[in-house]
């Protein structure tokens, strides 16, 4: 069965979210965008526990399920490790998967002895990461790691600002149970496949939503059953892994070097010739992913053959995102927010809108103009301005000319 599937997202409990996501709302927007499988997140703060015991019911296979709602949940966390490792601070993201509750359970109870785990649903330890994934597999047999968001530059195993330029340096001993990594908004599959060391691990991309409908900006595509272990097996094996959506790696807010105060952007042969120092204040620019990658890289941008553990990808623009561009209105606003849910309702789900239904029905449903603009994402026909220094890029379809001259 092929299904898509958010790994990676938070809830009203973690800092900086939307007071919205429970798992009522959280299920309804699945429904919306199409994805089968959601993980939990944050099942370590007590709160976000209790509703997950009271209203998800287990379904077997490391499943559960919330009453009249079709889509599956696992259980995860994201956890920030915080610590000293030689002369360096490292600040490193981590994906734990648990198979059951007695499992998340004994992983929550070692946490709380170490830390607050009370204060935020994403919480702070200081704690190694070698440590913490060694306290994951002991807390239940399935349990699991995946590195989050790997090249981000403050918090994540290979960015700019990590001290670690390996899985192994990390990991150490035990970084033979990493099986997958989580590529982030600001890299995609074909970045990663530059770097040699990376190859022997399956790419997972979510999308660390802190509101509902950044679900599935990123996802990860699956054909097995839809539970937990069959999962695990398809990251571990490739049976049964078969891709990724993706952001435009532009559009992620780290992609390039820069300095956002100041305003300045710049890829990384200007950064070297500035010798990391911003032109306008005279501090150190922020570096980012793809400098990062260039470092790491032992393979060139373009020509090279993607490693066996390769999986299909498909990059994407929101479909919020391209309303909005239409109708030359911000994001969030009714006009967009209407036609959404008027498009949902008329042909199914957003990534099928985006991905499989045919051109002429999107053109019909709504108009000539949207089904232009989803033709010219399929075949990669975007305008692309990059993000940098926390601030995020921008992907367009359309010149500004162009909408002028259409009528939507």
């Amino acid at each position: 069965m092929k299904f898509y599937a958010d790994l990676h997202i938070h809830s009203k409990y973690s800092r900086a979210t939307s007071k919205n996501l429970t798992l009522e709302v959280l299920s309804s927007w699945a429904q919306k965008k199409g994805v089968t499988m959601l993980s939990t997140g944050d099942f370590t703060h007590p709160a976000w526990f209790a509703e997950i015991k009271e209203k998800l019911t287990p379904a077997g296979n490391g499943v559960f399920k919330l009453k009249d709602s079709p889509v599956n949940f696992i259980l995860s966390v994201e956890i920030s490790t915080i610590y000293k490792k030689g002369d360096k601070t490292r600040k490193i993201h981590h994906i734990i998967f648990m198979p059951d509750l007695e499992a998340a359970e004994k992983f929550r109870q070692r946490l709380g002895s170490i830390g607050n785990i009370k204060s935020d649903g994403r919480p702070i330890l200081g704690l190694d990461s070698r440590s913490l994934l060694e306290i994951t597999l002991e807390s239940g047999k399935g349990a699991f790691i995946i590195p989050a968001h790997i090249w981000t530059p403050w918090f994540s195993v290979l960015g700019s600002k990590s001290g670690f330029d390996s899985i192994e340096e990390c990991y150490e001993d035990l970084s033979d149970h990493i099986f997958a990594l989580e590529t982030g908004l600001s890299s995609d599959p074909e970045m990663n496949w530059r770097v040699s060391g990376l190859d022997k691990y399956r790419l997972v991309s979510n999308s660390d939503l802190h509101s509902p409908a950044k679900m599935a900006r990123e996802a990860t595509i699956f054909d097995t059953k839809p539970d937990y272990f069959s999962m695990m097996h398809a990251l571990k094996t490739g049976d049964g892994y078969i891709g990724t959506l993706e952001f435009f790696p532009e559009e992620g807010k780290y992609h390039m070097d820069g300095h956002r105060k100041c305003d300045v952007c710049m890829v990384p042969s200007e950064t070297i010739k500035h010798k990391g120092i911003c032109p306008v204040c005279g501090k150190p620019l922020t570096i980012g992913v793809l400098h990062r990658v260039d470092e790491l890289a032992d393979r060139p941008e373009k020509g090279f053959k993607p490693p066996a553990t390769a999986g299909k990808v498909y990059s994407l623009i929101p479909l919020q995102e391209i309303l909005a561009e239409i109708m030359k209105v911000g994001i969030g606003s009714k006009k967009v927010d209407t036609a959404y849910e008027n498009l949902i309702q008329k042909l199914g789900p957003e990534l099928s809108i985006l991905m499989d239904v045919p051109v002429s029905d999107i053109s019909k449903a709504y108009s000539p103009v949207l089904g232009e603009a989803i033709s010219r994402l399929r075949a990669g026909k975007v305008i692309r301005h990059s993000g940098f220094d926390g601030e995020y890029g921008v992907i367009k379809l359309f010149e500004k000319d162009e909408l002028v001259k259409k009528t939507v």
